[in-house]
């Protein structure tokens, strides 16, 4: 690789990381092709954009984007293999890793960036896992708002049932 290839990989890269909120450094290696193939397949479907790099290339990429993205603690999962997960949906990274690990030991996640916060080590995937996306957290506030007028509704409508089954007895009895 050139020096201008290099230059062009850094820019390409800082570029990705500023415009991208979430991703994910994993080692995908000892995969086999089609191993590979049927990952990306899964993660397209999602909407995840996943490129192999070489650490040195995004360690720079990262080092010139702005120290208050606190991204100086993924310096340390840059070694070996590497291949980072960008996308737009927090956990869907982490959940197509375990759908597709469920007979694999690959691909490892080494660390995640999750809007400012670094998540370490191949045991936190589960936790990413489970994290609210956006979306379905806006479903939940929703569903909360929601919630206190279902039940004055529901309250007034049966009240108006017992109210009327109240007076209908009540004259069956005077009759």
């Amino acid at each position: 690789m050139t020096r201008t290839e290099k230059v062009a990989a850094v820019e390409a890269l800082k570029e990705k990381f500023s415009n991208t909120e979430f991703f994910y450094v994993t080692d995908a290696s000892t995969l086999t092709v089609d191993q590979v193939n049927k990952l990306r397949g899964m993660l397209f479907e999602k909407g995840i954009e996943m490129q192999v790099v070489k650490n040195t290339l995004a360690r720079k990429a990262l080092e010139a984007l702005p120290e208050e993205n606190n991204y100086s603690e993924l310096f340390d999962s840059l070694t070996g293999p590497t291949a980072i997960m960008f996308t737009e949906v927090a956990n869907a990274p982490a959940r197509v890793i375990k759908e597709f690990r469920g007979k694999e030991e690959r691909p490892i996640l080494k660390a995640a960036y999750i809007d400012t916060a670094i998540y370490a080590g191949d045991d936190q995937l589960g936790t990413l896992s489970e994290l609210k996306s956006k979306e379905e957290l806006l479903g939940d506030l929703l569903g909360l708002l929601q919630a206190p007028i279902h039940n004055v509704m529901g309250a007034l409508n049966s009240g108006g049932n017992t109210l009327s089954g109240l007076l209908k007895a009540l004259e069956e009895r005077e009759g």
